[in-house]
């Protein structure tokens, strides 16, 4: 399988962008990876200390998989490594790959892949279950053609040693309740089912006006109209969605759900990175009441 890989880099090594580009592949060959954990289930069983959940501090959405994960109160239940934050080489003697790797806290910090930084490995969790020196490798062990990209979260199966789901939305609806035997705090539901609609038309809301806007603003636009464009539609959406807050705790009302998460992962990149890389800096997080 011949895989070319265009990167893109956001400063700060808070947000990086891989776009992998699978050239000349089968479209039978899967792209993620969407196993359910459910009780009676034939293969995956919610069990205490039986899955790991790789993040990256740099991925949004495997963010939000971290903050469902301690929200419920797994962590001494689910394992977790952290890779370092910004790119780096996985097989440099093989291809030109870049992506997430696995360093030590106490590793010396390490430049990206321009050659820019350095930058800290303090808050790295290494790879302690398989020993993995990059993501890439966890796929690796799959040991079955893939399609899709070497992407974070990941959450591992111990037993079987495979890939359960790879899929950030489909993860953090498996720790809202999947674990609810086990974990710490089982009456916080991010997906109550008279909710679900409205949480479902709010999701789609943070993608189409904000999430993807911000997005579009740095890779997508192919001229200035079309960045002007976005850029509206971004200080639009906040200011939206600040009367909306203005008036309810969260999203929904008064209880906290998965749209509370979704665009929290959003906001809280915005002045460190959206600001500066994107050039939305007509108003930043901080500055509104």
């Amino acid at each position: 399988m011949c895989i070319r890989d265009r990167y893109q880099r956001r400063v700060h090594g808070d947000i990086i962008n891989s776009v992998n580009q699978i050239m000349a592949q089968p479209s039978d060959l899967p792209t993620n990876f969407t196993n359910q954990i459910e009780e009676g289930s034939n293969r995956f069983q919610p069990e205490s200390r039986r899955y790991h959940l790789y993040v990256s501090p740099s991925c949004p959405y495997a963010q939000t998989a971290h903050i469902a994960l301690t929200l419920k109160g797994l962590q001494d239940h689910v394992g977790l490594s952290i890779t370092h934050p910004v790119f780096q080489l996985t097989k440099p003697d093989v291809d030109d790959h870049a992506g997430w790797v696995f360093k030590n806290p106490t590793d010396a910090p390490i430049q990206n892949i321009k050659g820019q930084g350095p930058y800290s490995c303090e808050r790295c969790i290494p790879d302690t279950i398989n020993n993995c020196k990059s993501v890439r490798e966890l796929y690796d062990l799959q040991n079955i053609p893939y399609a899709g990209k070497y992407t974070v979260p990941v959450l591992w199966d111990k037993q079987h040693k495979v890939i359960v789901n790879n899929e950030s939305a489909q993860i953090l609806r498996i720790f809202n309740s999947a674990f609810n035997k086990i974990g710490s705090n089982p009456r916080l539901d991010l997906y109550p089912e008279h909710l679900r609609q409205k949480i479902g038309e709010i999701n789609q809301f943070i993608v189409n006006e904000l999430s993807g806007p911000i997005s579009a603003c740095l890779f997508s636009v192919k001229n200035q109209e079309e960045y002007n464009a976005n850029a509206i539609k971004v200080f639009e959406t906040l200011d939206h969605l600040e009367k909306l807050l203005s008036k309810s705790r969260y999203l929904c009302g008064n209880q906290l759900t998965e749209s509370d998460v979704k665009l929290f992962v959003v906001l809280i990149r915005f002045d460190e990175a959206s600001t500066i890389i994107c050039k939305l800096n007509k108003k930043r997080i901080l500055d509104y009441p």
